[in-house]
C-alpha cells in the first residue's frame, strides 16, 4: 500500500449528508450504552466517569460496576456487533444493522439483565433538539457499515494525534475520550486553577452537569463529525473561560479560522484530509490553539509542561 492508499484509509471523507441517517442512529446507540455507564460508574470529576474510549475495533465502556462483578460494553465497529463481557465469564452479543433506537435499547437491556446487571437509565437523550424516549424510538433505523468503519477510522487517526499531544503535558488532563451526547472525540488540559461558574444552557442537558464540567480552567480540542446545524466535520479547540483577544490569536495551519457563533476554532476536516502530512496538520491545530489559549490566560507552563527534553522518548525500558 502505498502512502496515498494509506492517507485514504485513514483519513478518509466523511460528508454528513451522505451517512447523516446513519450517524442518527449511531448516536443514540452510543448515548444509551452511555447512560448505561453514568447509571453504574462511580462519579469522577468532569464526569470521565460517563464517556467512552477508543479501541482497535471501536469503542468501549471498559469495566463498569455490575452485577456481582464488572460489565464491559464494546462496539466492535469492524464486524459490527455490540459485545458484553461479564468478569463472571458470562458474554452477550446485539448485532450492530438497521433497527431501530428501541429495538437496539430492548436488546441491549435484555442482554444486560441475562448477565445479571439491572440497571435503570434516564430515558432520554441528551444534547439533541428533538429528545425521542429510546423506548418509544421507532424512527431511527439506518446503520450503513461502510460510513460507521469510515467514523470509526476518523476517530482512530485522530485519536492517535491526541494520545500524543496529550503526552506533552504534566498537568492534570483528561483521558483522550468520546463524548456520547455528541460524538465527539477530545482530550481536555486543565491549568489548575477554578473557572467562574459556566452559564449552562446546552440543549437538554441539566446545567448543574455543564457546571460540574467546566468548574476549573480549561483548553480543549476534539473532533466532531457535523451535525444539522452545521454539516461539516471538523477538528475544534476553545478555552473556558475565553481569554481576552483569543479569537484574535495566530493559530496553525492558516485554514483554521475563529467560529464566533460556536466560540472555538475549527480546523474542517476536509482541509486536514487532503494535507501532505495530516498528522502533523492535527497536532499543528493542537499546540498553537494551546499555546494561544495558555499565555493569553497566563496559565503556569513551566509547571504544566515538560522542559526541553525531557520527556522520555518512544521505547522500551
Amino acid at each position: 500500500m502505498n502512502d496515498l492508499d494509506r492517507r485514504a484509509l485513514n483519513w478518509p471523507a466523511l460528508p454528513h449528508a451522505e451517512w447523516k441517517d446513519t450517524q442518527a442512529t449511531l448516536h443514540m446507540w452510543l448515548q444509551i450504552v452511555g447512560k448505561v455507564r453514568v447509571a453504574l460508574a462511580p462519579w469522577t470529576n468532569q464526569q470521565w466517569h460517563t464517556t467512552l474510549h477508543l479501541t482497535s475495533r471501536g469503542l468501549t465502556s471498559r469495566p463498569i460496576p455490575g452485577g456481582a462483578g464488572t460489565v464491559q460494553i464494546d462496539f466492535d465497529l469492524i464486524d459490527h456487533q455490540l459485545l458484553l463481557a461479564g468478569s463472571d465469564g458470562r458474554r452477550g452479543r446485539v448485532a450492530l444493522e438497521p433497527r431501530s433506537v428501541a429495538d437496539f435499547y430492548h436488546a441491549l437491556m435484555a442482554e444486560l439483565a441475562a448477565l445479571g446487571v439491572e440497571v435503570e437509565i434516564h430515558g432520554s437523550p441528551n444534547e439533541v433538539a428533538e429528545p425521542i424516549p429510546f423506548a418509544e424510538n421507532e424512527r431511527d433505523g439506518s446503520y450503513d457499515p461502510v460510513w460507521v468503519e469510515r467514523y470509526f477510522q476518523v476517530l482512530s487517526s485522530s485519536g492517535r494525534v491526541f494520545e500524543d499531544f496529550r503526552g506533552e503535558f504534566t498537568g492534570k488532563c483528561s483521558p483522550v475520550h468520546l463524548f456520547w451526547g455528541g460524538m465527539d472525540l477530545a482530550v481536555t488540559r486543565f491549568s489548575g486553577r477554578r473557572a467562574p461558574e459556566h452559564p449552562g444552557g446546552i440543549p437538554h442537558l441539566p446545567d448543574w452537569v455543564t457546571r460540574e464540567a467546566y468548574s476549573h480552567e480549561v483548553s480543549s480540542a476534539g473532533f466532531w463529525p457535523g451535525g444539522e446545524q452545521h454539516p461539516h466535520p471538523f477538528f475544534y479547540s476553545y478555552a473556558y473561560p475565553t481569554p481576552a483577544d483569543f479569537s484574535s490569536a495566530r493559530v496553525e495551519p492558516d485554514t483554521a479560522i475563529w467560529h464566533a457563533d460556536m466560540g472555538e476554532f475549527i480546523l474542517p476536516w476536509d482541509d486536514v484530509r487532503l494535507a501532505e502530512d495530516p498528522e502533523a496538520t492535527v497536532m499543528a491545530f493542537l499546540r498553537s490553539t494551546y499555546a494561544a489559549a495558555a499565555d493569553l490566560g497566563q496559565w503556569d507552563r513551566g509547571a504544566l509542561e515538560w522542559g526541553e527534553g525531557e520527556r522520555p522518548p518512544v521505547g522500551g525500558f
